[in-house]
């Protein structure tokens, strides 16, 4: 039986062509989110930046630092402590779940909605991109936002006296929201799957 990937192939019709075509407009989108993970590695860059001065005693660092994690305390904090360490560490791994996130989305939602990248038998192909298709995206990128809800939660938990107690229930049952969706996404995905390999 001959491959079908080797028939010659009909020119498209001209109408079919466009609607096909128009996947390119999605590439605008695709470079934007690019520069959004660039203005994210320059955020990440900063806050390091600051973390090394603060720990060599910079003031203005510190000021820095415990301005852009919200985090407040009834006596001036002169040099850094545990609980300030922790916020920043975990908002620089914020920064990097977030960098994921958009990797995910720019490289799977490129290759799975716009072209090919030709990348099998790539040495830095991504593992999961050999077998990424519009349900394994959209699992993986709802358990990332449960990585990411989950950084944030525990970044609210360790500042909690700066929250009310309606903000923190209010962030935890966002994020137990967040986890059933992504199991509910899982779980149609295997439903889905397996009626597919039953037709088959």
């Amino acid at each position: 039986m001959q491959d079908p990937t080797t028939l010659p192939r009909s020119p498209m019709r001209p109408l079919p062509g466009l609607i096909f075509a128009s996947r390119w407009l999605q590439l605008p989108l695709y470079l934007g989110l690019i520069a959004a993970q660039a203005v994210y590695v320059f955020h990440f860059w900063v806050e390091l930046v600051h973390l090394l001065e603060a720990a060599f005693g910079s003031q203005t660092a510190l000021q820095a630092l415990i301005s852009s994690i919200g985090y407040k305390q009834t006596v001036p904090i002169t040099s850094l402590n545990e609980t300030v360490i922790m916020l920043v560490v975990l908002a620089l791994i914020d920064v990097v779940m977030i960098s994921n996130l958009l990797i995910m989305v720019i490289v799977g939602g490129y290759e799975t909605f716009v072209s090919r990248m030709g990348l099998q038998g790539h040495p830095d192909q991504p593992e999961w991109l050999s077998h990424v298709n519009a349900s394994v995206l959209k699992v993986k990128l709802a358990t990332a936002i449960i990585g990411i809800s989950s950084i944030h939660l525990l970044k609210t938990f360790i500042n909690a006296d700066n929250y009310t107690d309606r903000v923190l229930i209010a962030q935890t049952a966002i994020h137990i929201t967040f986890l059933l969706s992504a199991i509910a996404i899982a779980y149609t995905d295997k439903i889905m799957s397996g009626i597919a390999e039953r037709k088959h």
